[in-house]
């Protein structure tokens, strides 16, 4: 995960060079272990690194034997040996890998199959990159489908093209600027954005018809954790104590020994996080779970007033002033410079599950299972503005990087590509049962085989600005109520 900027269009950016590196500071939480600059002819690319696969020759931007393809990259590419096994397979010795960092892929496919490269290939992980290619003079902008990464477009008053991983990187080169969206690429040459993927939750077909079995769904979530775990450096799982972290909790435990990776930085035993008021439901759900995983808990305590203090730096980097956004962010961005603290920089995380599955409350109430299917996708399609947004932002402020296996590619065509009937809060018989009841199903083993106690399985959903202490809603509401009166507000209205 880091920072990226990326300049295109000019003629001679040379002149700009100490704008954009001066611009790209504003990126450096993101990627505080290393910097990077290329600057030729009509280009600019500064990288702001934050070292976690290959940390010492993954350094960026990263280039081609011939350095001919340049690329600058935000992000982590999960199935890269198997595509660097696919490329092998299709041009045997054509392709020299010069890092052993997992984004590098990423120049060989390009050089490989072209602007095209994301359309022709599987490729699992979140990410946001810009390519330049030298040899042709055009320039390719994409990002990860659900847009777990951010990244922003801008457009100077000299006609240059820019992307940034945070809007404050743009704010004063561009005359304006907007959010990429996700599942796109931009190409040079047509000056447009088109969609490079189309996946199975958001195609214009029937609902799912198809029944799942549990142990293929409990199978792909595994996989998908596990392939979430490749790290040369320190890690761990943020453990609120529901249902959604405490199974990613889970499976990272039982293959903490068998991930990539594996090194003298690796620890033999899995660290969890977990952040709360004095006495809050997340904080007792979490001990539980860690007691029963047998991890190394680390339980970080807030006061109200440490996250009324907090806020203008929240809402700095979070770049939003969304009420729920910035409420739930709070905690997170307080227990990411904890995490920091410990030497940890990359962290599992629980978000997606409740979008997929239908786990917030109101799902109860779906009439059908084509209404639950269709809240799903629209779900799933505002990630990027709100949860992805504040796992990313919030921890990205302390240089801590937020994994999300529930949004991965694989495990969401899966997911999402069966019955909907299932994941319904009611059986065929009309009777209520637990929103998720298909994950938690998939998860509910007998004996030793359990993955947690079904006291924490067959828990109810909190949000996580309410898990980690009630009170946090209610002082927020007040503080604001306090600095801004009816009549301030009606006179900015």
């Amino acid at each position: 995960m880091c920072g990226i900027l990326a300049l295109f269009g000019l003629q001679d950016a040379g002149p700009l060079r100490k704008q954009v590196v001066d611009a790209a500071k504003l990126l450096r939480h993101r990627g505080p272990d290393w910097s990077g600059v290329y600057c030729e002819g009509s280009t600019i690319i500064a990288h702001e690194r934050l070292a976690i696969v290959d940390p010492d020759s993954g350094d960026q931007p990263l280039f081609n034997e011939a350095k001919d393809i340049v690329l600058g990259v935000n992000g982590e590419i999960y199935n890269y040996t198997d595509l660097q096994d696919e490329l092998e397979e299709r041009a045997p010795k054509k392709h020299k890998f010069l890092t052993k960092s997992d984004c590098e892929v990423l120049l060989h496919l390009y050089a490989q199959d072209g602007i095209d490269f994301l359309s022709k290939n599987e490729v699992c992980g979140m990410y946001a990159f810009a390519i330049w290619d030298k040899k042709n003079k055009t320039y390719l902008v994409a990002r990860d489908p659900v847009g777990i990464i951010p990244l922003y477009i801008g457009w100077g008053s000299d006609g240059s093209v820019q992307v940034a991983s945070e809007l404050k990187a743009l704010h004063k080169a561009c005359e304006r600027y907007e959010e990429f969206p996700p599942g796109h690429v931009l190409d040079s040459k047509t000056g447009k954005r088109r969609l490079f993927y189309t996946p199975i939750w958001n195609q214009p077909t029937p609902v799912p018809t198809q029944d799942m079995a549990l142990h293929t769904l409990r199978e792909a979530f595994e996989r998908s954790v596990i392939s979430h775990m490749m790290s040369d450096v320190p890690y761990g799982v943020l453990l609120s104590g529901g249902l959604d972290s405490s199974l990613v909790a889970a499976i990272m435990s039982r293959n903490s020994q068998r991930r990539q990776h594996t090194g003298p930085a690796a620890w033999p035993q899995l660290h969890s996080f977990s952040i709360g008021l004095k006495g809050s439901p997340d904080l007792k759900a979490a001990k539980e779970v860690s007691n029963y995983l047998g991890t190394v808990h680390h339980e970080y305590v807030f006061t109200i007033e440490e996250a009324l203090d907090a806020l203008p730096d929240v809402i700095y980097h979070l770049e939003t002033f969304d009420v729920t956004t910035i409420r739930a962010s709070t905690p997170m961005y307080l227990m990411a410079r904890r995490i920091r603290a410990t030497g940890v920089k990359m962290v599992l995380s629980g978000e997606g599950a409740d979008e997929i599955f239908g786990g917030y409350l109101y799902f109860h109430k779906a009439p059908n299972p084509e209404e639950f299917h269709a809240e799903n996708v629209r779900k799933i399609k505002q990630l990027h503005l709100y949860d992805c947004l504040r796992a990313n932002k919030a921890m990205m402020a302390w240089g801590v990087e937020a994994r999300v296996p529930f949004l991965d590619r694989q495990f969401m065509e899966v997911a999402m590509g069966f019955n909907p009937v299932q994941k319904m809060c009611k059986d065929q018989a009309d009777k209520p049962r637990c929103e998720k009841w298909i994950l938690r199903k998939a998860f509910d083993q007998p004996g030793d085989r359990a993955y947690l106690p079904p006291e924490v399985l067959w828990r109810q959903k909190e949000q996580f600005s309410d898990g980690v202490g009630y009170s946090w809603i209610d002082s927020i509401k007040a503080h604001a109520e306090k600095l801004i009166s009816d009549q301030i507000l009606g006179n900015n209205g």
